[in-house]
Formats: structure tokens, sequence, C-alpha cells
């Protein structure tokens, strides 16, 4: 009775116990539905957790933003060749970091290192065993990049691994310009290059120098944006939000410059920079008509593709830099003293020497040429003859026709950092001196406003440099116009004894200019030989070659259209005259000039077609029909790609490269030029390591060799 009785006292126990736990498992069940209850009514009513909307986050999940960068304006020449335009590079880089995964939980890490640098190694000029060692740094990384060789890369390189699909490969794109012509009017084209934008967290190409720095916000667009939802596959949803602003792109400038005659003018002034080795050379070629700057230049100068030479010539010596321009400038008093009524050709002087307040001027002969009369005076550039015809005229007179000129006044040329000058004027000595061009500073782009009045009876037209302004669908929004300077400062006799006058400079019994004479050619010239002031004060540089020296020269004469202007400061004569050196870059010159004046088609140009899923042989027979040279790259029948765009303009006789399949084999590059150079690169991803400026001389890479993607040729250019 005893047991079972406790047996039943030990049941009622566990009894207990057990309805006791069922009760407190209720209870804590009840306790958590009830805080889950709540929660979920907290976050469907407030949207919120840890202080972060949920609806926002959300909608951020399934939400893409996308930038869409606009493209700088494009630089064309006057026929509409490309000068400078837009060529976006890429770099490619590796996450290593296994944390970075996306939210489709897959991998954003470099997976495979050795597969990767494998794969990698097929596109980038570099080992697998180099990738390699960049994926495995010794310290622990997020990411890395492969050095040069994963830099600079173009689009095609970039489709090319983008296509592997390898896990934590990127890219960042590096805005950059593409000059195709090297040296060609550097200073006056300019420099665009990648500069960091606070505001939009990216590299922007800025105008650094010249057109590219002056227009920059013309040339520069406007970033668009789309911002859209997807879903988890990324495809967008067609109820959901979108936001969208267009891009808009840059304007495109189109130059006063001519191709041709550019090109020639860098090629004569880097022939005469290599025999001479000035301290600076000057050339500009304007048509005095309208002001339009044909072709400009100066050395030193750089190569905006390469940047080769930039550091040591920064300076923009056209505008930037002034100088007594020396007799070049009795142009200018001559014009004063005939249109003022102070010459008399038949009236005779003393030449050699005249004395001014104790001070002695000589001519360049310090002999003189005895008695002559004035009407001697231009063609033998007798600066004791042109301070008589000054005090003639008078200092009051003298000075009213500087100011006519604008002498001491910036033009207003669409270039940065034009300098004024200046006119030193305080006493008799100071405005006798200036009668021949010293005493008073200049820049080129001065003389060229003052020269152009020789073309329309006094009246002076703004040197021009831009011909019209195009939208990015080609629609003009600016177009160009002469712009005359102040009024008439002569009347049209005055300008008929002057270019007489010119005329005579070239006869070789009493003219200076005889070594610029080109047969029966219609020019006249005035040459100049400047001192240079002594940088330490005090005086001018002694020294045979310590001079500027000068000419400019009109054609024709008898009316003239176009006019060329040259300086060259501190050549090594070595055993020849500053004239025959300027002879060697005026006469080819002014015959390119001459030729191209019988022709009103200065130059012929062609519109590239599309020569995508053509055979080689239709696309062959189509360049030649319009009048372009085809080179094939690659084995295949099937065109795939070209080198330039349909729709852009080339030169008559110009390289247009098709990209067709199969193997790359090197062909012979003698004469081609950069933009030839580009477009192979382009099509084959085979990179060049350039020397020197004009065309291919020499080549590393023999023809008929096989050359891959990553090859890297070295190649010599000359003049």
């Amino acid at each position: 009775m005893k047991k079972n009785s406790n047996l039943k006292l030990q049941k009622s126990k566990v009894h207990g116990y057990r309805f006791t736990v069922g009760r407190f498992l209720q209870l804590a069940v009840a306790l958590v539905f009830l805080i889950f209850t709540a929660r979920f009514l907290y976050i469907g009513i407030s949207k919120t957790v840890n202080g972060q909307n949920l609806s926002a986050r959300t909608k951020q999940l399934y939400r893409r933003n996308q930038v869409i960068k606009a493209t700088r304006g494009t630089i064309y020449d006057r026929n509409g060749l490309a000068i400078a335009e837009d060529s976006h590079l890429y770099s490619v880089y590796a996450i290593l970091d296994k944390s970075s995964i996306n939210y489709k939980n897959k991998p954003e890490y470099v997976v495979n290192k050795t597969e990767t640098a494998e794969k990698l190694a097929t596109v980038l000029p570099l080992s697998a065993e180099k990738i390699y060692h960049y994926l495995t740094p010794k310290k622990k990384a997020f990411q890395v990049q492969f050095g040069t060789g994963g830099s600079g890369l173009t689009l095609r390189q970039k489709k090319k691994i983008e296509a592997m699909k390898l896990p934590g490969i990127k890219f960042f794109a590096t805005p950059s310009r593409l000059y195709p012509n090297g040296n060609f009017a550097s200073h006056i084209v300019g420099l665009a290059q990648p500069e960091w934008d606070k505001k939009t967290n990216a590299e922007t190409l800025v105008g650094t120098m010249g057109i590219e720095a002056y227009f920059n916000k013309t040339l520069t667009g406007t970033d668009g944006y789309r911002v859209s939802s997807v879903d988890t596959s990324e495809y967008q949803m067609p109820n959901g939000t979108q936001d969208y602003r267009p891009v808009k792109n840059g304007n495109n400038l189109y130059l006063t410059l001519d191709s041709q005659l550019q090109s020639y003018l860098e090629a004569r002034l880097t022939d005469v920079q290599k025999a001479y080795a000035p301290t600076s050379i000057t050339a500009a070629i304007e048509d005095m008509k309208t002001g339009k700057i044909l072709a400009a230049s100066q050395r030193p100068t750089f190569n905006p593709q390469t940047k080769k030479g930039l550091t040591k010539s920064y300076r923009n010596i056209l505008v930037q830099d002034t100088y007594e321009p020396g007799s070049v400038f009795k142009i200018l008093s001559f014009a004063a003293v005939v249109n003022s009524g102070h010459y008399n050709p038949n009236e005779y002087y003393r030449s050699g020497s005249v004395n001014i307040g104790g001070s002695t001027i000589h001519d360049w002969l310090t002999s003189g040429w005895g008695t002559i009369p004035f009407s001697q005076a231009f063609e033998r550039s007798s600066n004791t003859g042109f301070v008589k015809l000054e005090q003639k005229m008078g200092g009051k007179t003298w000075k009213k026709y500087l100011n006519r000129f604008h002498i001491g006044q910036k033009t207003g040329i669409t270039l940065p950092g034009e300098q004024p000058g200046f006119i030193s004027f305080k006493t008799p000595i100071d405005q006798a001196v200036t009668a021949f061009g010293q005493g008073v500073n200049v820049n080129v782009m001065q003389m060229m406003q003052a020269y152009s009045s020789l073309a329309n009876n006094g009246q002076m037209l703004k040197p021009q440099l831009v011909n019209k302004i195009t939208d990015s669908d080609g629609k003009t929004v600016k177009g160009y116009q002469i712009k005359k300077v102040g009024t008439p400062v002569y009347d049209a006799k005055t300008r008929k004894v002057v270019l007489t006058n010119m005329k005579r400079v070239l006869n070789k019994q009493s003219g200076t200019g005889h070594a610029y004479k080109i047969g029966n050619a219609d020019i006249g010239v005035k040459t100049g030989t400047a001192q240079i002031a002594n940088p330490k004060g005090g005086g001018y540089l002694k020294g045979d070659s310590n001079y500027i020296f000068s000419v400019v020269g009109v054609y024709p004469a008898s009316n003239p259209r176009y006019c060329i202007y040259l300086t060259i400061k501190q050549p090594h004569l070595a055993g020849t005259t500053a004239e025959k050196i300027l002879a060697s870059i005026f006469k080819p010159m002014m015959r390119r000039i001459i030729s191209m004046s019988k022709s009103d088609d200065t130059t012929t140009t062609v519109k590239v077609p599309n020569f995508k899923d053509m055979t080689a042989n239709q696309a062959t027979a189509k360049a030649k029909q319009i009048g372009l040279n085809l080179v094939k790259v690659g084995e295949g029948d099937r065109v795939t790609a070209q080198g330039i765009k349909k729709g852009q303009k080339l030169e008559s006789g110009d390289r247009i490269f098709i990209y067709t399949s199969g193997k790359v084999i090197c062909p012979d590059m003698q004469g081609w030029t950069f933009n030839d150079l580009h477009q192979f690169a382009e099509l084959t991803n085979v990179k060049f390591s350039i020397k020197g400026t004009g065309t291919v001389a020499s080549q590393d890479v023999t023809k008929g060799t096989e050359v891959k993607a990553g090859k890297k040729i070295k190649v010599k250019l000359k003049e």
C-alpha cells in the first residue's frame, strides 16, 4: 500500500512539473509571437529599421543610376579634316577581396588566378606569369592594377576581355584626346588633358592651351543620366519609374587652318630647326582679304599626342611673347609718311648715319650709300632715311598712325594669354627709332593685323582662327565673319606706293630681299634685322647671330591676298646668311601659295563611306572610286571594322584601313603617317613606340611577320 502511495505521489509530481513546463513554453511562445507581431506591425507602419527606410532601400536595390558621358567637340581644319578628337582609353584592374559578392550571391573577386592570368595574357602585353604575380601581392590588397601593361587599353581590347567573363576583372575609363597629326600647329590648336572634377567625382577633359583652352566651354558637353527600375535579372521593369536627361555633346570647331599648307610649313620649320638650332622661329600665313590664318607655327614646339617637348615649349610665342620687330616695321612707318603727305621720293639725303640728341644712328651698311634719294630708303632698308622721314612727319603725326595701327593693343585673337606690347615714345630718340622697328614691342599677330591693310586699301582686319562652330549634329551655331579693325589707316594711293616699293626690295642691285625672289612671280617683300635687348640690362646683345631676322612677303603684289611673315631668333649661321635660312622656308611656302591661288578648290576631300560587311574586293573598288588608298588588315574576305568612321573626311590619296578576320601580317609601313599608325593600332591592338616626326622611315618588325594583339612595334619617323 505504502509502495503504491509513493508511486501515485511521484506521478502527481511529474504531471505537475510537465504542466508547469508546458505553461512556461506556452507563455514563451506567446511572448515571442507578440514581440514578432509588434515588430512586424512597427515595420509595417513605420517602414524603417534602425532608422533606415526599407522602401527606399528596396527601391535602391532595384534602381540603376547611369551617367551618360558627353563627348568633347572635335576640332577640324577648314576642309573638315579632324585635328583633335575624343578617344577614350581604359585601364583594367582586379578585385581580390573575397567579401566582394553581388546581390545574386555571385563572386565579384578573382576566383581562379591561374586561369585569369592565362586569359588576360592573350590581350594584354604581359606574360601570364607577370599577371599572376600582380594577382598574388605579398600584402593583403582589396584590388590591384597591372601597371602600364594594363592601362591605355582601346575599346576593342576592353570588349575582348569582357567577353571572357572573368570574375573580379573590372575597368575604369580615362578620357583622352587624339591629335592624329602630331606636331601640327600645336600652340594654336593647344591641348586638352584629363583633370579630376570634384563635382562629378570623375576625370574630364579640360583645355589647358591654345584653342582647346580658349573654347573650353564651347567644346565641353553636358553629361546626361538615366535612372531606371530593374528586376532581379537586371531587366528594365515596364511600369518602373524612369528619369532621363539626354546627353549634350560639345560643339565642334572648324578652324581656318589648311592641313596641307600647315603640314608643309611644319616640315620646313623642322628642317631649319635641326640645321641651325635657333632660339626660336615663328611663321604665319594669312588670307589678308578675310583675316583668316591659313597656317601658323613656332619652334620650339611639342607633340600634343606624345607630349614630347611640352616642358620646354609651353609658351605660345606667337601671341604671348613680344619683341622689337626691326625693319619689317618700316611698312607701317612708310605708309604713314606717304599718307600724311611728307614723302618726296626725289628729295635727297645723306645716308650712313644721323645724330639725334647726342646719339648716333647708323645704317646697316655703316658707310652708307652716299647721297641718295628718299625713293631708295625703303628698298635699301636705310635707318637713316627713315629717321629723317619720321622727323619730317613729326612725332605727333607718327604717334597718331601708331595708334591707328593699334600698336600696343591686343588683337583679340582667340588664343589665351595675348600680350599687347608697348611703345617707348618719350624722347626724340625714342620716336626716331620706332620708325625702323626699335623701341616698340609687338606680337606676331599684331603684325599680321597691320599687314592685312595692304590687301584692303588701308583697312585692317582682325586675324581669325575659327571658321565656324557647329553642334554635334553638324548644324552651324556660329559662322565666321570678317571683322574690320578701326577705320582705314591709309588710302589706295598710299597702298600702291608701298607695294611698288616692296617689289623693289627684290632688286639685286639695291634691294635687301634678292634672296626671296622667285623667278618672275608677282611678290613683294620687306626684310628685317632687329637687335635683341640685353636681358641683364643696358643696350643690346652683340654678335653676328644675336638678332631677330625676319621677312614679310605678299602675293600677288599688284593686289595682295596672301601674306607670309617669318622670324628667326639667334640662329647658328654656320657659314651661311640669315636671308638664305629664311628663304629656305619662305620660297617653298610662297610657291605653295601661288599654286594654291590658281585653283579655287585648294584641296580635294572625300567623305569616308561605310565599308563594313563589304567583301575586301568591293571595299577596294569603292575606295579607289572615291580616291582613297585602301589597306587591308587580316586574312579574311569580309570587312568587320574600319579605321576611320563613316562620314568623316579624308584628303584624296589618304590611306583608309579595313579589318577582316584571321592572322594579322605586319606590312611595310614606310611612308605611313601618325594617323595611319593610329588606324592600324586601333584595328589590331598592336602598340607602337614612336620616335621622331613626319612619316615612317624604319620599323623593327619585318614585313610579313605575324603580329598579335599587345605586340609593340618600334618605328622611327622622319620629315
